[in-house]
């Protein structure tokens, strides 16, 4: 065979394969399924986006449960509502379906967003083409809908060959599931496997590593004294720590790596009195967990020579989430999705990315995890935020696929110690 006849034959075989993998997906019970959810799946995901639901807000959390646990309880569902571990926080959502069968599933989802109230009222829930916008549209509201209309599809078609899906719905997650993270041991505890419903990645991935992340304090005590009468009597601990921040510029800001980043300043109550305090919030983001201690020594070895006399500084760890390392447990359960995917014609990549989740708890704890399984997204914590509309259907039909098969053939083996790259 020439070389031009060569590339039309694979061409052809192309055409082919996508033309079956259409003509399957036609005939796919479940496909038909997804497909006649949209409409329902969508107005759901417009209802929960159009209420204000940030992390703390107490009232909108509850809203937002409201809705979701009604739905959940016409599938049959058991309900339990979880008081947080932290204050001033909603109660989390424990939504358990039983079968027949043997496989425990745990899926993980959260209603609270970044964005404080009054969000909804300037920009609510709108349709631009194939984007879908709106506060926590796709992180993680849309993952949210996906898990429950994935359930809703098992119920409506008979599908009972698992021991129990559990369905945690949280409302810490966006500040490090403070007040969750207990409940999410617990129920590890109890599972063969845990999916995550985080927003996948353009063009269409699932996320099978993570960094882990965590919150360096910087907190600076000076003395006050009047800023116009005697400021030579005074300590300026507002200065100090922007010495202090001045020295982070050398360490990486953005990159696959180690990134160190400043979030929240703090200084100053009046404009006539030098701060006697100030404080700094630093998000750390890390590959290997072994690189939070790392930073840490370099913020205590500033924090030992300062600028200003008289002042002094200290450097506290608030921990969040451990990294999801690359594993071999997680990429056999990537292998499994885009098999599931490859049916239906679509191709499903794989990456990771800087933003933390559960999905490192459930490794960390030996639980084969899968995240970044809910409809694609961007601009995250940004009024750019958006939902990919072409990738609802398609990744409601993975997650009820890969629940089915999951169901029917569990993850045989736990990740064996403690994941730490």
């Amino acid at each position: 065979m020439t070389k031009a006849g060569s590339v039309f034959a694979g061409f052809m075989a192309l055409l082919l394969s996508a033309a079956w993998a259409a003509d399957g997906a036609k005939n796919d019970p479940v496909m038909t399924a997804a497909q006649g959810a949209r409409e329902s799946q969508l107005g759901l995901l417009q209802t929960v986006v159009n209420i204000d639901s940030g992390t703390g807000d107490v009232e909108g959390g509850r809203k937002v449960a409201a809705i979701l646990i009604a739905q959940l309880k016409m599938l049959g569902a058991e309900i339990e509502t979880v008081p947080a571990e932290a204050p001033d926080l909603p109660d989390n959502i424990v939504a358990t379906v039983k079968g027949l069968g043997k496989a425990r599933i745990l899926m993980i989802g959260h209603i609270d967003t970044v964005f404080g109230q009054g969000t909804v009222a300037a920009r609510p829930y709108t349709v631009e083409g194939n984007h879908a916008r709106g506060p926590g549209v796709a992180d993680e509201k849309g993952g949210v809908v996906e898990g429950l209309c994935a359930l809703k599809l098992l119920h409506d078609l008979r599908f009972d060959n698992f021991g129990h899906i559990t369905f945690l719905i949280e409302t810490s997650e966006e500040r490090g599931s403070p007040g969750t993270k207990r409940l999410v041991h617990k129920l590890l505890a109890d599972s063969d496997v845990e999916l995550n419903l985080e927003p996948g990645d353009p063009p269409d991935i699932i996320t099978v590593w993570r960094k882990g992340s965590a919150v360096f304090h910087i907190d600076v005590k000076g003395k006050a004294a009047h800023a116009g009468v005697n400021p030579q009597d005074g300590h300026n601990a507002a200065v100090e720590l922007m010495h202090q921040l001045l020295k982070l510029e050398s360490l990486p800001h953005s990159g696959p790596g180690v990134t160190v980043n400043t979030t929240v300043i703090r200084a100053g109550e009046r404009s006539n009195i030098i701060p006697d305090a100030a404080s700094a919030q630093v998000n750390v983001r890390v590959r290997k967990a072994a690189d939070f201690s790392e930073v840490q020594a370099v913020l205590e070895r500033n924090a030992q020579h300062i600028t200003v006399p008289g002042t002094t500084v200290t450097v506290s760890r608030e921990a969040a989430f451990p990294p999801l390392p690359d594993n071999p447990a997680t990429a056999a359960l990537a292998a499994r999705a885009q098999a599931i995917y490859a049916s239906i014609g679509n191709k499903l990549g794989t990456g990771g990315n800087g933003g933390a989740s559960e999905s490192a708890l459930a490794a960390e704890a030996g639980v084969p995890a899968l995240d970044g399984l809910g409809p694609v997204g961007g601009g995250f914590h940004s009024d750019r935020e958006y939902l990919d509309l072409t990738t609802v259907t398609p990744r409601l039909y993975l997650l009820t696929k890969l629940l089915i098969s999951l169901s029917e053939d569990p993850p045989s083996t736990r990740i064996k110690g403690r994941i730490d790259n």
